[in-house]
């Protein structure tokens, strides 16, 4: 990246259980697609290479991948052909243990990953390991990404820690059903605007395993303004341009000497004990 300017890109896609084949090739060749229309950082859903509706963990086990592994080595010859980074979901598999994850591939090969750390009863992560690592942030072609996963933001201590690891993006796959509408409203504009960075919620469409998915994928600037969003029921790629250099600037100047505002220095950490106490679940 030549400057703090980029193009990213978001495709809400409808992954099909238990097909990793049928699965990688649609994003490839959506990743194809993005980096035709200009894209230089494109996010796929969760789970987007395994599908997520599993009904044990036994039925998921054989569409586990390891990290690197061999769809991301796939993935990762299309990214270096292309000069482009991504994000893809999938089931993580190491040793005994399985984890509902993200990749992290740029041009030059896998740049970092995640495992997620809240999980809900529901899905596969009824099945799933919770996520053993802290969070971190991973840079890729000048971009500062921040991944969590699905119902990991409704916790916004997660996004806060990655703002405060310094993400220029936070980015988050999901698998959001029904009754999670006003998540998709609400919730990435609130994250990017409390922590002045960018945000992408990229979720799936269509039916799997009784359930329906809703869509409604969205890329928000670190004022909450949505700058790109997507519909209830397509396949579809979101678009936007960023500019980096509005994430990286927290002091937030409306009326100079008057009305000043760095939502990051003015914290008060000492009045927060509450939010590392254990709450008896772990």
């Amino acid at each position: 990246m030549s400057d703090l300017r980029m193009r990213i890109a978001g495709v809400q896609m409808d992954p099909k259980i238990g097909a990793i084949s049928e699965n990688l090739k649609t994003i490839t060749s959506r990743l194809r697609e993005a980096a035709d229309a200009g894209a230089r950082f494109v996010v796929f859903p969760e789970c987007a290479l395994s599908g997520y509706g599993f009904s044990s963990r036994e039925e998921a086990l054989p569409f586990t991948e390891p990290i690197p592994g061999p769809s991301l080595e796939v993935i990762a010859s299309v990214c270096r052909e292309l000069k482009i980074s991504c994000v893809v979901g999938l089931l993580e598999c190491d040793g005994e243990r399985v984890f509902n994850a993200c990749a992290l591939i740029g041009p030059n090969g896998l740049v970092g990953s995640y495992r997620k750390i809240h999980l809900p009863f529901l899905g596969v992560d009824r099945f799933t390991d919770p996520g053993d690592r802290p969070f971190a942030v991973h840079e890729t072609e000048g971009l500062r990404v921040g991944i969590h996963i699905c119902y990991d933001g409704v916790f916004p201590e997660a996004g806060r820690t990655l703002a405060l690891l310094g993400a220029d993006i936070l980015v988050l796959p999901t698998n959001w059903p029904t009754h999670s509408e006003s998540v998709a409203e609400h919730q990435m504009p609130s994250r990017a605007v409390e922590n002045v960075v960018y945000a992408i919620a990229v979720n799936r469409v269509g039916e799997e395993s009784g359930f329906r998915f809703i869509g409604r994928s969205s890329i928000v600037d670190p004022s909450g303004e949505i700058l790109a969003s997507g519909s209830a029921d397509r396949e579809e790629i979101l678009y936007a341009e960023i500019d980096l250099a509005k994430a990286r600037q927290k002091r937030l100047v409306r009326r100079p000497g008057l009305h000043e505002i760095n939502r990051i220095a003015d914290r008060r950490p000492g009045f927060y004990g509450l939010l590392v106490e254990p709450n008896g679940r772990a």
